[in-house]
């Protein structure tokens, strides 16, 4: 195994994936703060904060960023998620300090000048309008809010719109200093990279951490339920879903294969029954989404509004029909997808920063390949039975965006019994 971590004085740790082929590094800062750390009066504070990050510190003005960056050829993004912020750049080796230490700036001296602030926060209000102007999004958030109501799990990540125009330059420096603490962060560095030399440039870069203890995040609390939502579109968008398993689980890779089997390519169920067989919607698929406390399982599609009707009673067939009905080819078939997909990333050093930086979040420790396999491999058909099981005892979360939801089963549960 490739990885190493070491943990800095300051709790901070770091993790490095080195891989002889590569000639480029990727790495990344993940922070365990996201969506689910936010009281309702600041939702959509931890996406505007990853923003306004790139848009100035002490030492580089919003251009300078940029211009540094791709000085050298590199590139640096971010994105927010429920439970986590990332920060990451991918550079050539010898460019590895310019990265870090451009990471280490936003992070430790950002200044949120109040200019930046007014446009960027324009440049969020514009994406979450883009969000409610995308059906097939915005149906998520729907499903997440109805999942977890009247809770942070819930709420949207980009936030409403109302909070992000009031938040001020003071509300984000004060969420950074309470949330970015060293036990919830992590360096991470995969390619062409040297442990020691990496973490000691990282505890040299990372001098000015706050060091307060991050508040405790409130537990999810799955609840389920129905949501029908009339808007003026060609299709109908629906997603029907059940609470799955935590990252964590013993059943996270047996959710896995069976949502392969369910919903993961054009071999599934799905896509063979509703697709292939009966041409009902052009997408379909099933996904699941695992935190560090909960989790769900669901199936989204599109299909036309005449069609609601006739699509909603075979998803739910095939749903409660998976865990008794699994065959040996179904399994080997979800298994190989799964195992695929693994062992193909590892060609990547983006995906290998990525993966090892969650783990760690997640887990606390690299979990190894072989340990990762095994897992999948033991997926057997009384892991799937089990997983059926478990997620046809919790309350279905069903929603719909576009015309004609209001006419389908009112009681979606009765449809999985």
């Amino acid at each position: 195994m490739t990885v190493t971590v070491t943990t800095l004085d300051n709790g901070l740790r770091v993790a490095t994936d080195a891989m002889e082929s590569a000639r480029s590094v990727s790495l990344g800062v993940f922070v365990g703060v996201g969506t689910r750390n936010e009281t309702p009066e600041v939702n959509g504070v931890s996406h505007l904060l990853e923003h306004m990050a790139f848009k100035g510190t002490k030492r580089r003005s919003a251009r300078a960023i940029a211009e540094e960056i791709e000085a050298v050829g590199g590139h640096i993004n971010a994105y927010t998620s429920r439970e986590n912020t990332v920060y990451v750049a991918r550079v050539l080796k010898e460019d590895t300090p310019l990265a870090l230490d451009i990471l280490a700036d936003i992070l430790q001296n950002s200044v949120f000048d109040e200019s930046e602030l007014e446009l960027e926060r324009h440049v969020v209000l514009q994406e979450i309008g883009q969000c409610n102007d995308t059906p097939d999004d915005l149906i998520f958030d729907h499903f997440q809010s109805r999942a977890y109501p009247d809770q942070a799990m819930g709420r949207p990540i980009l936030g409403l719109p109302h909070l992000v125009s009031a938040f001020s330059r003071d509300s984000l420096g004060a969420y950074m200093a309470e949330n970015y603490a060293p036990e919830r962060m992590v360096v991470v560095a995969a390619g062409e990279v040297d442990h020691e030399i990496f973490a000691l440039m990282v505890a040299e870069a990372f001098d000015s951490l706050n060091q307060a203890v991050s508040p405790a995040v409130e537990p999810a609390r799955y609840a389920g339920g129905d949501m029908r939502s009339e808007k003026l579109l060609e299709q109908l968008h629906l997603v029907l879903g059940f609470e799955g398993v935590p990252a964590v689980d013993p059943d996270y890779y047996a959710l896995a294969v069976f949502s392969g089997i369910l919903g993961g390519g054009m071999s599934s169920r799905l896509f063979q029954e509703v697709r292939e067989k009966r041409g009902l919607v052009y997408t379909i698929a099933s996904f699941t989404s695992s935190y560090t406390d909960s989790g769900m399982l669901g199936v989204y599609a599109g299909a036309a509004a005449d069609k609601g009707s006739e699509l909603l009673p075979v998803i739910c067939d095939e749903i409660k029909g998976l865990g008794e009905s699994v065959t040996g080819d179904e399994l080997s078939r979800a298994r190989a997808q799964a195992r695929a997909g693994l062992l193909m990333s590892r060609e990547s050093a983006p995906s290998r920063c990525e993966q090892l930086g969650t783990q760690m979040l997640v887990y606390g420790r690299p979990l190894p390949l072989d340990e990762i396999t095994t897992r999948i491999d033991a997926v057997d058909r009384k892991a799937v039975s089990r997983v059926a099981a478990r997620l046809l005892s919790t309350a279905p979360t069903f929603v719909t965006l576009g015309p004609g939801g209001a006419s389908l089963p009112g009681d979606v549960a009765t449809l999985l019994n």
